[in-house]
């Protein structure tokens, strides 16, 4: 047996960078204290706190730990696939390290699928977590496994939103402007955005324009199919319109240097 020691020079297969900088993306989230504590702390404290929210808001009929619990994976996709990403990828601007990675055999839409891989990754260990306490506060979830598959296609949806929403901000912002806008439309979409609060419990005139706001599609049509019915044909509609709109923009406006 010989052993063969020529050089091989080359680029590795494009699957392989793909993979490995979707391992290098999702170790960087997870070392990142502030976004871990976007990503599960808040969501959590929120899920818990949310079993006794009836005491200071009216979340209309039900049970308030299965009003609040899809409400609370509605503001986990937002918190990754927006807040998260948006700032991580400003501050990747402002250091040059996209601007490097564009110099690797790495092709540009490679390093999206990269990030996008790595929002995926650790959606599915939130949504894992939070379901599982959920479920251990007494959160009693119907529509079987057609609601679960649901969920799966409400975080693809809402993940393209928010994705390049995030994109949109942090490729045409500065890294401190992005940061400062990141956190404020978290908060206000949070507070405003008929994300742990049901839609129909705000004043009447307001429901109307915010049946249009992303986090209201979601978590009204996560809420939906938990209760055992079908998604409303609505909210999808919002979250593809939101998807198309924002890819575009992205695609015209983003900076990668």
């Amino acid at each position: 047996m010989t052993l063969d020691l020529a050089p091989r020079p080359g680029a590795a297969g494009v699957g392989r960078m793909i993979a490995a900088q979707v391992a290098m993306e999702t170790r960087l989230l997870l070392r990142n204290g502030e976004q871990l504590l976007l990503a599960l702390v808040i969501p959590l404290l929120l899920l818990v706190a949310g079993t006794e929210s009836s005491r200071i808001v009216d979340l209309g009929p039900g049970r308030p730990i299965d009003i609040i619990a899809p409400g609370v994976l509605a503001l986990a996709i937002l918190s990754s696939s927006f807040t998260s990403l948006a700032i991580a990828t400003g501050f990747e601007r402002r250091y040059g390290v996209i601007k490097r990675l564009g110099s690797t055999p790495l092709p540009r839409w490679g390093l999206l699928v990269g990030k996008a891989g790595s929002v995926l990754l650790v959606q599915l260990v939130q949504l894992v977590v939070l379901c599982a306490v959920a479920l251990w506060l007494g959160w009693q979830p119907h529509g079987g496994a057609a609601a679960y598959g649901w969920l799966v296609v409400y975080t693809l949806l809402g993940t393209a939103a928010f994705g390049a929403l995030a994109l949109l901000v942090a490729g045409t912002l500065r890294a401190e402007a992005t940061l400062a806008v990141a956190n404020l439309v978290y908060v206000l979409l949070l507070v405003g955005g008929a994300v742990l609060v049901p839609l129909d419990r705000y004043p009447e005139a307001a429901q109307a324009p915010m049946t249009l706001l992303p986090t209201a599609a979601l978590s009204d049509g996560l809420r939906t199919v938990f209760a055992g019915d079908a998604p409303p044909t609505s909210s999808l509609v919002v979250l593809l319109v939101w998807a198309g709109v924002a890819s575009v923009a992205t695609a015209r406006t983003f900076k990668w240097e």
